[in-house]
């Protein structure tokens, strides 16, 4: 048996223990993948064998060599940790407050200054625009309808607006009670605080009562899980709701999750704005989208894999991914619920309000409150230098240059080399991890589980047929090689108080549009892993991070720079020191980077159409049909069947 580690100074529920890793584990041996891209005819073809063939999925599973981590030495006295669910508590010399949630600070309810090259709106500009009476919240739904709402029967169709192509759902009816309650609530001077009647949306695998999740998947009536509503709004989401805020729709993803890319076939892909060559990433596709279009200045995502980083970083936006089980308990080793949006308050808005204690969560009540650093304590940044050195030229350029203004006298983070364990072992670990329990769940969406893969495109076929093979005794192994992780990023933060681990978000400037994929998707294992480089480390330790756009990047290919992210992971329950973090890389990207933040050519003035926009004649009548089109059906219901929303 191992022995047992020292604790930490903090006190955590659930605490891997403080152990340096050893030099093997330590020492970054990269490999270049070799998964076979497959696309076209092609990959209709291979997902049909493959999906058939449990000695081919096995073979795949081993030619991604996810079976390496099994060789790893030094692993037998290792604990199997199967889950990162580390939980801060209150310090017993400290006062313990009643409040749910740090008060929001006016700074975080200012508008940022009229002029600010690549402004986006904020939440603060909403609460001004309706306190000042200019529009009100009606008004905004009102012009965002038309341009969100698509035709339920076809939700791929090409003739909605494409910034439609951003969510999947939208129950106009219930968005208009909304916007008209909190309009009433304006009228009479009693708004709920500084987040009534601000547009939000929540990515589609995340409850909200009377909606069907689909996933990104395609709709099939003759599964009961098409027909089955969600019967509660889950927490982090409830919150925003209670405060006010109007939830427009279920925003679209890459299908189950599975993805980087943002790629759907099913109902077709969101558009990144700053250059619609490139996709907006993924999973959180609709976010990047809505977001970087100005449709919304917060999105609620989902986050196994970089899902909320990754789009934001390809679309010039904040995504902030919390502790494991912060928000909310869910049902993976891997994913959280968090925030995105266009700025850092309205990020810090959005998370606090999404993290106050749930009573009826266990776990998740248990969390001391995430609190900012004091101003005099000292700030870290830990740099793993061979490992950020598999970057593309033109980000590590972007990265480099972002950490020279941080670590600067003038905002006094002091840099640090450190050592990361199994960096190649690990993420050859998480990866599977994530496609057998995507796996694990497909299997309970079928009433016939032979036919599992049946709901899915043909891409994400192959994978979580290829991600159902994995052993036990393989999976146990990816456990050992967590607890190690864990353990020695207890040693760091041990070592460094405050220590915040920097890397570039992806080590790529976007991924780059095959027209070819919108009809078929794609199988990119390459592209998928080499994506995920950076952001799987937080998902298999279950530390938070959070990314910031710090730069642009030429393209390749099509018009419009690229945006380039950089993320900052910290320990347990440092939220709000990351928050304090991405609000030194905001500024540096407004007032010390050239030119300042871009903002893309076809963002949507929302803000500008409500203040000009009445509700008679061509308004009502636009209102009117988008209400109409989103309540049918693919099978001709009228909502009220009970069959859900999609």
């Amino acid at each position: 048996m191992a022995p047992t580690p020292p604790p930490p100074a903090r006190r955590f529920a659930n605490h891997p223990g403080i152990k340096e890793a050893s030099a093997y584990a330590l020492t970054y041996a990269p490999e270049e993948d070799k998964n076979p891209p497959l696309r076209g005819l092609p990959l209709v073809i291979a997902s049909t064998i493959i999906g058939n063939a449990q000695w081919l999925q096995k073979l795949l599973w081993s030619n991604a060599k996810f079976g390496q981590p099994r060789l790893t030495p030094g692993l037998d006295s290792e604990l199997w940790r199967m889950q990162p669910n580390v939980i801060p508590l209150p310090s017993t010399t400290t006062t313990t407050t009643t409040e749910p949630m740090l008060p929001l600070t006016p700074d975080l309810q200012l508008p940022q200054p009229a002029g600010l090259p690549g402004r986006f709106a904020s939440v603060a500009d909403y609460h001004e625009l309706y306190k000042s009476g200019e529009a009100t919240p009606l008004q905004v739904v009102e012009a965002l309808l038309p341009l969100i709402t698509r035709p339920a029967a076809s939700p791929s169709s090409s003739s909605s607006s494409q910034y439609a192509l951003a969510f999947i759902q939208t129950d106009v009816e219930a968005v208009l009670v909304a916007a008209r309650a909190s309009t009433a609530r304006w009228a009479a001077q009693e708004p709920l605080g500084v987040l009534d009647g601000v547009p939000f949306g929540v990515k589609d695998d995340t409850a909200v009562k009377g909606f069907v999740s689909t996933m990104g998947m395609r709709v099939d009536v003759g599964e009961e899980y098409f027909r089955t509503p969600e019967a509660e709004t889950v927490w982090p989401v409830e919150k925003l709701l209670e405060a006010g805020a109007v939830m427009m729709g279920k925003m679209n993803q890459d299908e189950v999750g599975m993805g980087t890319s943002g790629c759907n076939p099913s109902t077709g892909t969101a558009v990144n704005w700053y250059n619609t060559s490139y996709y907006t990433g993924g999973s959180s596709a609709g976010a990047g989208s809505a977001l970087s279009g100005g449709l919304i200045p917060i999105a609620v995502g989902t986050d196994a894999g970089g899902s909320m980083r990754i789009p934001p970083a390809f679309c010039g936006q904040y995504g902030l991914k919390p502790t494991h089980n912060r928000t909310t308990t869910v049902n993976s080793s891997m994913c959280v619920i968090g925030p995105m949006a266009s700025t850092v308050a309205d990020l810090t808005i959005a998370y606090r309000y999404m993290s106050q204690p749930n009573p009826s969560d266990p776990g998740q009540n248990l969390f001391a409150m995430s609190v900012p650093p004091e101003p005099s304590a000292k700030k870290y940044l830990g740099i793993c230098p061979e490992w950020v050195a598999r970057a593309d030229p033109e980000v590590r350029s972007i990265f480099d240059e972002v950490i020279t203004h941080l670590t600067s006298t003038k905002v006094g983070y002091e840099l640090v080399e450190v050592q990361l364990p199994f960096l190649r072992e690990g993420q050859l670990a998480h990866a599977p991890t994530c496609l057998a329990e995507s796996a694990d769940a497909a299997k309970g969406r079928v009433a016939d589980e032979r036919d599992w893969l049946k709901l899915v495109n043909y891409g994400n076929r192959v994978q979580l047929a290829v991600g159902a093979q994995t052993p036990a005794v393989d999976y146990l192994k990816y456990g050992q090689i967590r607890q190690v992780i864990m353990q020695h990023l207890a040693f760091l933060y041990e070592e460094y108080p405050g220590l915040l681990i920097v890397t570039p978000t992806t080590p790529q400037a976007g991924i780059p549009v095959h027209p070819g994929d919108a009809k078929y998707g794609v199988n990119d294992g390459n592209t998928t892993i080499r994506s995920m480089m950076y952001v799987w480390f937080a998902n298999t330790s279950g530390c938070p991070a959070v990314t910031c756009p710090a730069g642009y990047a030429v393209p390749k290919q099509g018009e419009g720079d690229l945006p380039v992210g950089v993320m900052a992971m910290g320990e347990w329950g440092a939220e709000e020191q990351l928050l304090v973090f991405a609000g030194d890389a905001e500024r540096y990207l407004n007032e010390t980077y050239p030119g300042g933040r871009k903002r893309p050519e076809e963002w949507v003035d929302v803000i500008g159409i409500a203040k000009v926009r009445t509700v008679s004649g061509n308004a009502d009548a636009e209102i009117d049909e988008a209400a109409s089109e989103a309540t049918r059906t693919e099978t001709g219901a009228e909502e009220g069947t009970g069959e859900g929303k999609y």
